[in-house]
């Protein structure tokens, strides 16, 4: 609350003395276009058009352009700032949705000012459209006529070239010579195969008498040496194939005699005569053909040289004849793709010089800028601001806090931070004494949940499950002072009491010990008396307090409390109290206060820790806890002092209706 109001504080102090505001608004919209056929049109970026028309409105250019304007028509002064130059005018634009129409807010600290600013300006971005879009179609003209120059200077060139072309070259003729030159040429390669082809035929036959001439005489063998090869040929004459087949008819014969007469008998020897001059007369005809192969392999050489030497004469002349044509195409070519490209630029000129003279800006003023009236929408805005900044710090503020501060709020965050069990937890009461302090517990107390609390921490230190003998001397101590330790002792004594048990209440805070305030009784002697001299302990008890409940003060103040109780007389004195009381309970100073308790706590059975709600700390506590866990003091359990009566935890002691039942019907 406290942040919120500072921070709208100062915001109410600068908004006094801050200029006001006025708005004027002004509206221009896209009117429709007429569309020219044949003619040029301008295009943008569709996707963020408006977005960069409402930059171009905001930007530096045309506030420079609309001050120009008032600065030049001399009928309105612009009016000056602190810094000596032109009032500063804020500058809204925004699209209407689903339509063509810009919004333009102009705000600023003079209402004359700021109508004529946004005047000047609506009329200054309405021109500047339109110069740009005569800046750019001239432009692009000037261009384009550069292009259609450079190609019609090129087309001139190339119609020029074939001219000169066609003067030394008539094509008609040369068309004509390569198409003769390339026939004859063709048939000259025809004749060529064909005379390579007989070539390789006679070769063959060669081979094949060379074979014969061998030995290969048998006609089966010829035959399928002629289908393994189709190039090969049967011998060219009947005679020598008819001496072929009779040698290989006499080798069967004589083959079939020598299996049952020798060699030389006479018909054997007749058989040989007979193969000899057959054999002969083959070696006559084989030398025949191979000289008639020979000269006609002769002839067919010099037939395939001179078609040879015919084609190296007439290639070049064919191959000249084409490159002449294939230049006279090319020219054509060139002519042909200058002139399209020529005819396109030309009509492409005529158009955009059509667009150029028509004026095709289609944005103009909807409405003028209006009467500049005030605005309270930034004081407005301004305000909400403080408000949220000064809850948000507030909130950051108290959430830090909170993040800071690690007080007990309820007995669950004792448990979660700590493994010691809680053995009671005492709940917070009203005050009833004229001084404001917290009345003592009496037997039939008519605080139920008060009462009920200090009877279940009593069940809980008799019942407790510890191993060995119940622990009958117990130090209470805590943290820190005034987290109710005194209070918890006291009366957790007198409910022991009120049970019957044999109580022994000591006050072991030898430095500012007050029980014997809270009782009503002497302060001396008392421990301190004792410890000095351990003789006669009767004579420090005090036993006028309540029935069954005996009391020590602390005495009269000594030097050094430390010392005595680290002495052996606290040993004899304790030992003394377990033979004549069920319960020893002694009040201790607090563990951070002085080294009394971690002292005093190793040498009794148990220690209750005392946490007080929203004022111990889990940091303090657990510093506390690990300093009694190094002297190896057993703490029993913690005491949740002062809980909130509201929580769940201490709905057990809310039982008030229930006890007044039982003592009506009792």
């Amino acid at each position: 609350m406290t942040t919120l109001v500072v921070s709208l504080g100062l915001v109410l102090v600068y908004l006094a003395f801050a200029a006001p505001t006025y708005l004027s608004v002004a509206r221009v919209w896209e009117t429709e276009k007429l569309q020219v056929p044949g003619g040029a049109a301008f295009t943008g970026d569709l996707a963020n058009y408006y977005g960069t028309q409402i930059e171009l409105l905001r930007s530096s250019t045309m506030r420079q352009l609309a001050l120009m304007r008032l600065q030049s028509s001399r009928t309105n002064t612009i009016p000056l700032g602190d810094d000596n130059k032109p009032l500063n005018v804020k500058l809204q634009v925004a699209q209407t949705p689903k339509s063509t129409v810009f919004a333009i807010q102009a705000a600023c600290s003079n209402p004359e000012f700021a109508q004529a600013f946004l005047n000047a300006l609506t009329v200054e971005y309405v021109e500047y459209k339109k110069n740009i879009r005569k800046l750019v179609s001239g432009d692009t003209l000037a261009s384009i006529s550069d292009q259609v120059l450079r190609l019609e200077k090129d087309l001139k060139g190339d119609q020029d070239a074939l001219i000169a072309f066609q003067r030394t070259n008539n094509l008609t003729i040369l068309q004509q010579e390569g198409t003769i030159a390339g026939g004859y040429l063709a048939r000259l390669k025809t004749q060529l195969s064909d005379l390579k082809l007989e070539s390789q035929v006679m070769k063959a036959s060669v081979l094949e008498q060379d074979w014969a001439a061998s030995g290969k005489t048998n006609e089966s063998v010829l035959l399928a040496d002629l289908l393994r090869n189709p190039n090969m040929t049967a011998p060219a004459s009947p005679d020598h194939q008819s001496a072929l087949r009779e040698v290989e008819l006499l080798k069967i014969e004589r083959e079939k005699l020598s299996r049952f007469l020798r060699p030389k008998h006479p018909k054997v020897v007749k058989l040989d005569a007979g193969i000899d001059r057959a054999q002969k007369l083959v070696d006559i005809f084989h030398n025949q053909s191979k000289e008639q192969l020979a000269a006609a392999s002769d002839t067919l050489k010099l037939k395939i040289e001179g078609v040879e030497s015919a084609i190296k004469e007439w290639e070049p002349k064919a191959v000249a004849a084409n490159a002449l044509i294939a230049e006279a195409e090319r020219l054509k070519a060139n002519i042909n793709r200058s002139q399209v490209l020529y005819d396109r630029l030309v009509g492409l000129l005529q158009n955009v010089d059509i667009s150029r003279n028509i004026d095709q800006e289609t944005l103009a003023i909807l409405d003028p800028a209006s009467p500049a009236i005030r605005s309270y929408r930034m004081e407005t805005l301004i305000l909400g601001l403080a408000a949220g900044l000064g809850l948000v710090i507030g909130l950051g503020i108290v959430l830090l806090m909170d993040l800071g501060d690690d007080r007990f709020t309820s007995s669950r965050e004792v448990s979660e931070k700590f493994a010691g069990t809680i053995l009671g937890q005492i709940p917070e009461a009203i005050p009833s004494t004229q001084d404001g302090s917290l009345a003592l517990l009496e037997h039939e107390d008519t605080r139920h949940a008060f009462a009920e609390s200090y009877r279940n921490l009593r069940s809980a230190l008799a019942f407790l499950r510890v191993e060995g003998d119940r622990p009958r001397i117990v130090l209470i101590t805590s943290a820190l002072p005034d987290e109710g330790k005194s209070t918890v002792a006291v009366n957790l004594a007198r409910s022991l009491a009120f049970g019957g048990s044999r109580v022994l209440l000591v006050d072991g805070d030898l430095r500012k010990g007050r029980l014997h305030e809270m009782l009503d009784l002497s302060p001396a002697p008392g421990l301190a008396e004792l410890l000095q001299s351990p003789s006669d302990p009767d004579r420090v008890l005090q036993t006028n307090c309540l029935p069954n409940l005996a009391f020590i003060a602390r005495g009269d103040a000594i030097g050094n409390p430390g010392d005595a109780f680290f002495g052996p007389q606290l040993g004899e004195v304790l030992a003394l109290w377990r033979q004549g009381f069920d319960y020893v309970l002694i009040d201790s100073s607090p563990v951070f206060a002085a080294d009394d308790a971690t002292t005093l706590a190793p040498k009794v059975d148990g220690t209750l820790f005392v946490v007080r709600s929203r004022s111990s700390r889990a940091s303090e506590v657990r510093q506390a806890l690990e300093l009694l866990g190094q002297r190896q003091v057993k703490v029993l359990g913690l005491v949740y002092n002062r809980a909130d009566s509201s929580a769940l935890s201490s709905k057990c002691y809310k039982g008030e209706k229930y006890v007044q039942f039982g003592a009506n019907v009792l």
